[in-house]
């Protein structure tokens, strides 16, 4: 497995963890009123900054458990890469619409900031689980 498919699998199960961390606490503050009156700005910023940290740590275990492995990136880890972040972009895309339409309608500032969470969550998972696929399965051909 080349670094640059653990990096891949790194993002991966960090976005989800990290993802549904913040959504099992945010439901678990929800005591019976409206969701969007539950408290999430801080269980927020600290979903994000600990997965930050999450794949920094990882990525030093990784350093560490075999220092001399190659962090060379050969063509094939370059198409990858590209593809895998073309696939999960469209998510970034999808969430700065749907941002930019739900102020516009003037939504509660917990849906806007929470579709722009999603979305960059998606964007990492799917774009990770893309660059996984194919390190598995080869980069298709056009």
């Amino acid at each position: 497995m080349t670094h640059e498919e653990k990096r891949a699998w790194t993002m991966l199960v960090v976005g989800v963890v990290g993802y549904a961390v913040y959504a099992a606490v945010v439901l678990s503050r929800v005591d019976g009123g409206p969701l969007s009156a539950t408290p999430y700005a801080g269980v927020l910023l600290w979903t994000v900054g600990g997965a930050i940290v999450a794949n920094i740590v990882a990525e030093i275990a990784m350093g560490v458990v075999n220092p001399r492995a190659s962090r060379v990136k050969d063509v094939r880890d370059r198409e990858i890469g590209r593809l895998g972040d073309h696939v999960g972009q469209a998510f970034v895309v999808i969430g700065a619409v749907s941002a930019m339409l739900m102020a516009l309608a003037e939504w509660d500032w917990f849906w806007i900031a929470n579709v722009i969470y999603l979305c960059f969550v998606l964007s990492a998972v799917v774009g990770s689980l893309t660059k996984v696929i194919v390190y598995r399965t080869g980069v298709p051909q056009w």
